[in-house]
């Protein structure tokens, strides 16, 4: 994953031929505008911000084609930042009916700290591609186990995680942490079927192999795992022990712009990818 803890553009090529010809599209140099698009990072946000921009990408159902998953999950949480900003309220579902949250401010000053917003873009970008990996540990002298996983697999990442040692465990402590956040924001309704009867809201009940766990464990273990991501020395090399810690802090409020993306701006079927 790239680190997005710095300020940096991150665009690509497709990126800047989009956000030229959709912000600028009169520009007599093209070119030039590309060079500071890659340079200036204000530069870079203001073309993001504009409203061409935001609107050609909710208009365009082939828009994520179009550009890096990345910048599109950029221009949708910017999008959602903008209506916070003059909204009162959200709506959250509550058992079968949707209850109104003042929580608007809080969700809104949350998306303002510009390495959240991209840290979250690109988790976001990151689920659009499930990898499998394999992992090799000792387990004695002359003894070492081989485990599989795959990066979208709760369960198979926190074995994973045990077995590591301290100085591999913050690429798995911000993985857990992530896919929590991913799942809870995205697939809410998946995760509370996953545990409760639909009709009843009764706890289902829970067998080996399958966790059913509820969307309150759910927020327990991604506070929990980016508190320990936060609190890695590699996070401090890599500048995202802030941004983990207010993700930490502001769980409940980050889940909310993922599940306004999802609810008002992509279509979403749950990924063969997340374990059910």
């Amino acid at each position: 994953m790239e680190e997005t803890g710095r300020s940096h553009t991150g665009l690509t090529v497709a990126d800047l031929e989009f956000l030229v010809s959709t912000a600028a599209p009169e520009s007599g140099d093209p070119a030039r505008l590309k060079q500071i698009l890659e340079a200036d990072e204000d530069f870079r946000n203001a073309f993001i911000d504009d409203e061409n921009t935001i609107r050609r990408v909710i208009a365009d159902k082939e828009a994520f084609l179009k550009i890096s998953p990345r910048l599109y999950f950029e221009i949708l949480l910017r999008k959602v930042r903008k209506e916070l900003g003059t909204a009162g309220h959200t709506l959250e579902r509550g058992g079968t009916h949707k209850v109104v949250v003042f929580d608007a401010g809080k969700v809104f000053d949350l998306l303002s700290r510009t390495p959240v917003l991209y840290y979250l873009a690109e988790m976001l970008s990151s689920f659009t591609k499930v990898e499998s990996y394999s992992f090799i540990y000792r387990v004695g002298e002359r003894v070492w186990r081989k485990i599989y996983f795959h990066d979208a697999d709760l369960d198979s990442l926190i074995r994973c995680m045990e077995s590591a040692g301290e100085e591999y465990r913050f690429h798995f402590y911000r993985r857990i942490a992530d896919i929590c956040l991913f799942l809870l924001g995205i697939f809410p309704e998946y995760v509370r079927a996953s545990s409760r009867y639909p009709l009843s809201g009764e706890p289902r009940p829970r067998f080996a192999g399958r966790t059913g766990r509820t969307m309150e464990e759910y927020e327990e273990e991604g506070r929990r795992y980016y508190r320990l991501a936060s609190l890695h020395p590699e996070a401090h090399e890599r500048e995202l022990s802030e941004v983990f810690g207010l993700l930490h802090e502001s769980f409940h409020v980050a889940r909310k712009p993922l599940h306004l993306i999802a609810e008002h701006y992509i279509h979403c079927e749950r990924p063969a990818g997340i374990p059910s």
